[in-house]
C-alpha cells in the first residue's frame, strides 16, 4: 500500500516540504498564496495527513478502546453506537474490541491497545482482573468502567437498585401479588443487581417473588425462563424482566404458547428501552436508560482524568427512568 506523501504534495505544488507540514498544522505560519496552492495540490492528488506518525511523534495516538462482549446485542448495541459517536466528536479515533469476558480474553484485548499506544480504554463487558489496572496504571491509560462497580477504575453506573425496587412497588401498588423476575445464569453484575435488588424490595413489602433463568440474557432466555414459570407452580400475574431481551421471549411464550393475555393476565416491567420495545406487538413497559446519556459521562470521565491524573476515582450515576406502555399500565 502507497499511501501520498507529504513530498509528492511538495513538488506537485512547487513549495518545499515544511511549507507542506505548516500548512497542515494548527496554529503555524504559513503565506496564504503558499498554502492554497499546498490544499489545491493536496486535494488533486487526495493526500491526507498522517496522523498515526504524528501521534507516535507527540506519543499521543488519540486510539480510545472500546472494550465489549456481543456489542451488536441489545442495549449494548446502542451504547456502543452512542459512545463511538461521542468519541469522534471528541476528536478520539474509537477502536472496537469485541471479546469475551474471561480474564485472559479481557488482559489480551487491553495489551493489544497498550501497544497500539491507545491513550484510554472504556469497558463495557466483564469483570477484569487487578493486573488489568495495574498495567493500566503503570501506563498511565485511563480507564472507564460501564455497568460494574470497579473501585480502581472511574466508572458509570445506571441505577439498578432504584429501579427495580419501583417495579416491585409500582406491581404492589397496582394490586398484583404473585410477583415473579426473569433473569440469567450467566448475569452481568448489572442483572444480577437488577433481580436482587427486586426480590429484596418485594419481600420487605411482605411478597414472595418466583425466580427464574434462562442460560443468557437474551431473547432465547427469556423464552425458556418463561416456559419454566407457567409450567409449573401458580402461574405469576406480574413479571419483572432483568433487560428487555428477556422480556420479548416471555411476552412471546405468554401469548402464543399459554394464550393468556398481556396485562389483563400478566403485566411485565423490562429494563433497558432498546427501541424493540415501543413496536406496536411488545408495546412493552420499561425502565429507559440512555445511551447518549451514559456515553457523555463517559467521555466526560476521561477528559477529567486525562487533566487530573492524580484525582481520585469517580462515578457517574444515571437513574433510569420508567416508561409505561401497554405491557403494564399502572393502578
Amino acid at each position: 500500500m502507497r499511501f501520498v506523501s507529504a513530498e509528492q504534495v511538495a513538488q506537485l505544488a512547487g513549495v518545499s516540504r515544511s511549507a507542506v507540514s505548516r500548512t497542515f498544522t494548527e496554529g503555524a505560519s504559513v503565506a496564504p498564496a503558499t498554502r492554497e496552492k499546498v490544499l489545491k495540490a493536496a486535494e488533486e492528488l487526495g493526500y491526507h495527513v498522517n496522523d498515526l506518525a504524528r501521534g507516535v511523534l507527540a506519543n499521543q495516538s488519540r486510539l480510545v478502546g472500546v472494550v465489549a462482549t456481543k456489542p451488536e446485542i441489545g442495549f449494548r448495541a446502542h451504547l456502543t453506537a452512542a459512545l463511538t459517536k461521542a468519541l469522534i466528536r471528541r476528536g478520539s479515533i474509537p477502536v472496537l474490541i469485541n471479546t469475551g469476558e474471561t480474564e485472559e480474553e479481557l488482559l489480551a484485548a487491553q495489551k493489544m491497545l497498550i501497544g497500539h499506544r491507545a491513550e484510554a480504554t472504556v469497558i463495557l463487558s466483564g469483570s477484569p482482573p487487578a493486573s488489568f489496572f495495574e498495567l493500566a496504571q503503570r501506563n498511565g491509560q485511563p480507564l472507564v468502567v460501564i455497568g460494574r462497580a470497579e473501585p480502581d477504575a472511574d466508572r458509570v453506573l445506571a441505577g439498578n437498585a432504584e429501579a427495580s425496587r419501583e417495579a416491585a412497588e409500582v406491581f404492589v401498588a397496582a394490586g398484583h401479588r404473585r410477583l415473579a423476575v426473569i433473569g440469567s445464569h450467566s448475569a452481568t453484575p448489572s442483572i444480577a443487581e437488577r433481580e436482587n435488588a427486586f426480590v429484596a424490595a418485594a419481600h420487605a413489602a411482605g411478597f414472595d417473588v418466583r425466580i427464574a433463568h434462562g442460560r443468557d440474557s437474551d431473547y432465547d432466555s427469556g423464552i425458556i425462563a418463561a416456559r419454566t414459570l407457567f409450567a409449573e407452580g401458580e402461574r405469576p400475574d406480574a413479571i419483572f424482566c432483568a433487560n428487555d431481551l428477556l422480556a420479548f421471549g416471555a411476552m412471546d411464550v405468554i401469548r402464543q404458547e399459554f394464550g393468556l393475555t398481556i396485562p389483563e393476565d400478566v403485566a411485565l416491567i423490562g429494563f433497558d428501552d432498546v427501541p424493540e420495545a415501543a413496536w406496536l406487538s411488545y408495546s412493552l413497559t420499561t425502565f429507559r436508560q440512555d445511551p447518549a446519556a451514559i456515553a457523555a459521562r463517559a467521555v466526560m470521565l476521561l477528559d477529567r482524568r486525562q487533566q487530573n491524573p492524580d484525582e481520585p476515582r469517580a462515578c457517574e450515576r444515571v437513574i433510569p427512568q420508567l416508561v409505561f406502555r401497554k405491557s403494564f399500565a399502572g393502578s
